[in-house]
């Protein structure tokens, strides 16, 4: 069950069993022989596994005669920001992200800061599948330069991108949890470029992950029920790499990760409207909002990936998924916690208003996420029989199939599909009420024969 994933944009698995730095070597050789030894920053995150990994992705980068600016320990985005700026080709962030602690992954970065685009990635699978690999002789191994000074060019493009004088003046305390991943030592700075007070919990980078490192209402529990006793104004739960988030109120109510997207875009298309990109089962208060703002909207398949490519396609002003994540383009094109971060504080700052009470404003559903055992070739044909099945029972306008199959009805909508890194079928429901959710939800198993 914890088979190697390929993508077009990286590799994942459980380290000691689908994934090894053998695993790691090949990957990043291919990538190493697709960039032609031209510049490459590495990141890493603080999982056990991950320094183990760097070893190997670094090594086999300068097999290949490529020039490895290694930053170390980095939250993803702050890569993905800096590979413009150091003119690179491209980067690999090592970080298992959102997943549990024995999984890891090599994510590839293309040169213009996204996710490696599919065409070019698609390449990277067929030389590492090839083996065909660019090694280069003795004399024409690449260098290897360790950087420690980038973070505050990356903090200094954050302050000019937001209100930082409202955000000071308002004098917020805000409590983090970066569940002692790749953002523990971006916090301090990050609070003091903002002139907040900053209760860190869980920022202890030893490789330990304290909790279960998906940004979620569970996972985001302990915030609540500190928050009130330290008179927070609000509480963020990161995932390892910095890339997700969900948000614990003022009160200490642990929001859905749901509500990050629609909660920043709805602050954002007030200011610029333009069009707004997600993936087809993230809430339907996406949906609504965009409404409100009279802005088109786009449906991806699931993944960061996904979104971004079809942002730059689209020209849009913001995307993002009911997993906590977003980008907005006009600052990278990376889902940044930092940004999320900043763009609720500016909210908050430039509203008057507590999170609770902006929260209160948005379109808000109930939400059922369930995941099945099932081995992938057994999925798929599932699959099928549930999109034969619902062709038989709804409208075809009712019916999406962008990512496996999606049924649309006025007071609720479900979506299964397979998951990409464990052998499950995934399915959400969103309806008015829970028990419409859970109707739906189950409906949809029984059609699956799970």
């Amino acid at each position: 069950m914890n088979g190697l994933r390929l993508a077009s944009f990286g590799v994942r698995g459980f380290v000691g069993e689908s994934f090894d730095p053998r695993v790691a070597i090949d990957f990043a050789s291919a990538f190493g022989t697709f960039v032609e030894g031209r510049r490459i920053l590495v990141g890493r995150d603080t999982r056990y596994s991950s320094d183990m990994l760097h070893e190997a992705t670094v090594s086999a980068l300068l097999s290949c005669g490529c020039e490895v600016i290694d930053f170390g320990i980095c939250p993803t985005p702050v890569l993905q920001f800096s590979v413009c700026k150091w003119q690179a080709e491209g980067a690999i962030s090592i970080s298992g992200g959102h997943n549990t602690m024995g999984w890891n992954a090599l994510t590839l970065i293309g040169s213009d800061g996204a996710y490696l685009n599919p065409q070019g990635g698609q390449i990277v699978l067929d030389v590492y599948h090839a083996g065909d690999f660019g090694r280069k002789r003795w004399n024409g191994v690449g260098e290897l330069i360790p950087e420690s000074n980038y973070t505050e060019s990356y903090f200094d493009a954050l302050q000019s991108f937001l209100d930082v004088d409202a955000i000071r003046a308002a004098n917020f305390k805000v409590l983090i949890d970066p569940v002692g991943g790749a953002g523990c030592s971006f916090l301090k700075p990050f609070a003091e470029r903002f002139g907040f007070e900053l209760v860190p919990v869980n920022a202890d980078p030893s490789g330990y992950l304290a909790r279960e490192p998906e940004p979620r209402p569970r996972t985001a529990r302990h915030l609540g029920s500190i928050i009130g006793h330290v008179d927070g104004s609000i509480g963020f739960a990161l995932n390892s790499d910095c890339s997700r988030l969900s948000i614990v109120t003022e009160a200490g109510e642990p929001a859905s990760e749901e509500y990050t997207m629609p909660l920043i875009a709805d602050y954002v298309l007030r200011k610029t409207p333009g069009t707004l990109v997600t993936n087809t089962c993230t809430t339907r208060s996406v949906d609504q909002v965009a409404a409100q703002a009279g802005v088109n909207v786009v449906k991806t398949p699931v993944g960061q990936a996904h979104i971004v490519a079809r942002l730059i396609d689209e020209q849009g002003v913001i995307g993002g998924e009911g997993s906590g994540s977003v980008v907005v383009p006009s600052f990278s094109r990376a889902c940044d916690a930092f940004l999320m971060m900043g763009l609720i504080l500016e909210s908050m700052a430039t509203s008057g208003q507590p999170i609770s009470k902006i929260l209160e404003g948005l379109p808000r559903f109930q939400i059922v996420k369930r995941a099945y055992e099932c081995r992938s070739d057994d999925a798929y044909h599932a699959l099928e029989r549930l999109r034969q099945e619902v062709n038989m029972r709804v409208k075809p306008e009712q019916i999406s199939v962008i990512d496996g199959v999606r049924v649309d009805w006025p007071e609720a909508w479900v979506h299964a599909r397979t998951s990409r890194t464990q052998q499950r079928i995934r399915i959400i429901s969103e309806a008015e009420t829970m028990a419409m959710a859970e109707q739906r939800n189950d409906e949809i198993r029984r059609l699956l024969d799970l």
